[in-house]
């Protein structure tokens, strides 16, 4: 591997003056020695912090004015989108663990109830910063380039008309205001819906006088509405629902006096707590549970800054909430909605530029993807390279008479993907199919729940795992019969089954017919489908039984390289690093002397740079166009190089409680290939940044007259043709 980059640190934004990424939240830390010190609390970062921190580098990109405006306001929102699960799980997990008495104390010693003042204080000061953004660096640039959400108090007499006429045939009619009096008491409202609550004046028709209305907004109805063009004066102008609503609440009350009307948003806990242990039909349960998801406790309260306090108070006292755990906002209290606006406008200028993912010339005029899979392994990284050859593989599978019989699991990938539809014809066809899905991929059980009964009624065999061990593996088996053999060929992958987000988020895909390694996967789904002791595999890693182990003894024989004075490197790129014991091997490697690089997008718990301990250790971050989710282990070994490719992250999910698989990199063409592309990551000096010993990160941007290297731009111009790069 080359050097680490030279890039220089550079200040965040200056958006707000006293806007920064970094947070008092953790101790310094002093130099240790010795092994037995590295269970010390200030040696590890708190989980949900870090989860935190991930957060706001993706809101910093909303800031990079080198973006094209359509997609900095898409970080925008992708940092609401994020900050609304980080609620539902993160936030409402700390809280549950308070409530029942059962506070979990990580590494970093952190209680719980700390954890959450440290995280309400850092959430107020970003939420205010990204409403900030919104109002004074986004929409305003929209509004440059003829895009306006256009406000209440600026439509124009043609444009209030409309408004009128859509607020009376579409909006009126399925609207359901609620009174608020002993007989109808605050009403149970759906997580992350937009509400209104309303104070009047007067006397209805029944006497009552309660003076306050909750007021849902009809879910069923677009958050983002977009104004005819003979209504404004050129661009694309459009209208949030929320401003119809509060712009004729009035006539919601007939003979009422509208004195107030005022958006809010309750999030709740939506993690499932149910035990697969304790119910005989899972997907039975399940189907119960989702339901009750969207009624979970409260966990945050979004309100209009011009709330009236003694509103804001009555709502608090509604859903059990303290004022801590309320957000005023400045604008829209249900950002995500305006993903709408992007694909609403007819603006490509302000879009990154589209790309065509490219095929490897092995499979690109190829008629017969089995002869060339049969000749040699196939590597391609998503999504600069198309995933159409896996989907291809599966089509032609189900068509092929040579076939016998296809093994697939499923974690995400969407009931109506083409995955799925070359698995029902497949099973249509006659093939022997059978689909692993996990049912309890979080927010995909919806999802998962229906493509299991569409590829049951299909006659596909479908298996929902092991009981308490989540089947996150990516595995794909085809056996046909070829002459006198049967042969295997197999997928492996660092992603999901999804066609969309391998448009979008960077995993790595692996085509092979390796004897050994197709021999191992089949004994997995072996495993996951029928009962047995453990099966030696040759090649395979596979949690929850060898794959951590082996990791912990790659990392130990490299420290053992360096203790011997032999050169040493560990190179690992994952989405999280959390599980202590990984975190401890990583230690001792670096203060043996091994050169650690860890590129870790999300959550990282292990902290870099503490002298004595981790001062061999570089973590860095890369946050940009695509989300970074390969998963990759590099060893040096002394010259005789080990690469892994994996589904599994550095936690202890992943680790123990999951089946996960890790697979070798043998072919030294594909391993150069590997090495190349992972020295991009290592120079990028764009979206890169360094995660410090405090637990802050810091940006790296080129020094002066260094050349401007982004990892993602390479790719994409490298793998996609010159003219695909986007940023500079």
């Amino acid at each position: 591997m080359t050097s680490r980059s030279d890039a220089r640190p550079a200040p965040i934004s200056d958006i707000i003056d006293d806007a920064s990424v970094e947070t008092d939240s953790a101790p310094a830390v002093a130099p240790l020695v010795g092994a037995q010190d590295l269970n010390e609390s200030s040696l590890y970062i708190h989980r949900e912090l870090s989860q935190l921190q991930f957060n706001i580098r993706v809101l910093e990109q909303a800031l990079d004015e080198t973006k094209p405006i359509l997609e900095r306001l898409k970080f925008l929102l992708i940092f609401s989108s994020n900050m609304d699960e980080f609620f539902e799980i993160r936030v409402a997990g700390l809280k549950s663990q308070i409530a029942f008495d059962h506070e979990i104390v990580g590494p970093d010693g952190i209680p719980p109830k700390r954890a959450l003042a440290e995280i309400s204080e850092i959430t107020h000061k970003q939420i205010e910063r990204q409403y900030a953004i919104l109002n004074e660096r986004i929409l305003p640039e929209l509004d440059r380039q003829g895009i306006r959400i256009v406000r209440r108090n600026e439509w124009s007499h043609k444009q209030k008309m409309w408004v009128r006429r859509y607020f009376r045939h579409e909006v009126a009619p399925l609207v359901t205001p609620i009174g608020l009096d002993p007989t109808h008491p605050f009403p149970l409202l759906v997580n992350k819906s937009l509400n209104f609550i309303v104070q009047l004046e007067g006397v209805d028709a029944f006497g009552r006088d309660s003076g306050l209305a909750v007021v849902p907004a009809p879910r069923v109805l677009p958050r983002l509405i977009r104004l005819p063009d003979e209504v404004c004066e050129g661009g694309d102008n459009f209208v949030l629902l929320s401003s119809i609503i509060h712009a004729h609440a009035d006539e919601l009350f007939p003979g009422m006096s509208v004195k107030g009307c005022y958006q809010f948003r309750l999030t709740r806990n939506a993690d499932l707590t149910i035990d697969p242990e304790d119910v005989e039909d899972l997907a039975r349960a399940l189907r119960g549970e989702l339901y009750s998801r969207r009624f979970g406790d409260a966990v945050r309260l979004e309100v209009a800054d011009n709330c009236p306090k003694e509103l804001t108070d009555y709502l608090l006292r509604q859903f059990g909430l303290t004022a801590a755990e309320m957000y005023e906002v400045n604008g829209p209290v249900n950002l995500a909605r305006l993903f709408g606006l992007a694909s609403k406008t007819h603006a490509p200028q302000l879009l990154y530029p589209p790309f065509t993912p490219s095929i490897p010339k092995s499979l690109k005029k190829a008629e017969d993807l089995f002869q060339v899979i049969n000749k040699q392994d196939v590597l391609l990284l998503h999504p600069y390279e198309s995933f159409a050859p896996v989907v291809d593989l599966l089509h032609q599978a189900a068509k092929d008479p040579n076939v016998l019989a296809i093994k697939q699991t499923l974690y995400r990938s969407g009931a109506n993907s083409e995955i799925v539809d070359a698995l029902v014809d497949a099973a249509r066809a006659g093939k022997e199919v059978t689909v692993v899905v996990e049912l309890r991929a979080r927010f995909d059980e919806e999802s998962n729940l229906s493509l299991a009964s569409r590829l049951q009624q299909a006659g596909a065999m479908v298996i929902y795992g092991v009981v308490g061990v989540k089947t996150h593996a990516k595995l794909m088996l085809i056996q046909r019969r070829e002459g006198e053999e049967l042969v295997r060929y197999a997928h492996l992958g660092t992603g999901n089954y999804h066609t969309g987000n391998a448009r979008l988020y960077t995993d790595y895909s692996l085509l092979t017919s390796d004897q050994a390694l197709c021999e191992d996967v089949h004994k997995l789904f072996s495993q996951l489908t029928g009962m047995g002791k453990i099966l030696r595999m040759k090649k395979l890693l596979h949690a929850p039984f060898t794959l951590k182990k082996t990791l912990l003894e790659l990392i130990t024989r490299e420290t053992a390289h360096a203790s011997a004075g032999r050169a040493a490197h560990i190179l690992i790129k994952i989405n999280a690093l959390t599980d202590p014991k990984m975190i401890r091997a990583l230690y001792k490697a670096s203060m043996a002397g091994v050169r650690v690089d860890l590129i870790v997008r999300g959550m990282c718990c292990l902290r870099p740079g503490v002298p004595g301990v981790s001062h061999n250790i570089v973590v860095r971050s890369i946050v940009g166009r695509f989300l970074e989710h390969s998963r990759v282990y590099y060893f040096a070994n002394n010259g005789d190089e080990q690469y892994y490719l994996a589904s599994a992250d550095l936690m202890e999910r992943n680790l123990d409680r999951r089946v996960e698989t890790g697979f070798p990199i043998d072919s030294k063409k594909l391993q150069q290939r590997l090495k190349k592309e992972l020295e991009l990551y290592l120079t990028d000096n764009c979206s890169a940044w360094e995660l410090q010993p405090d637990s802050n990160y810091t940006r790296l941007l080129p020094t002066p007259g260094q050349m401007s290297r982004n990892v993602q731009s390479q790719l994409l111009e490298k793998l996609c043709g010159v003219g695909a790069q986007t940023e500079v």
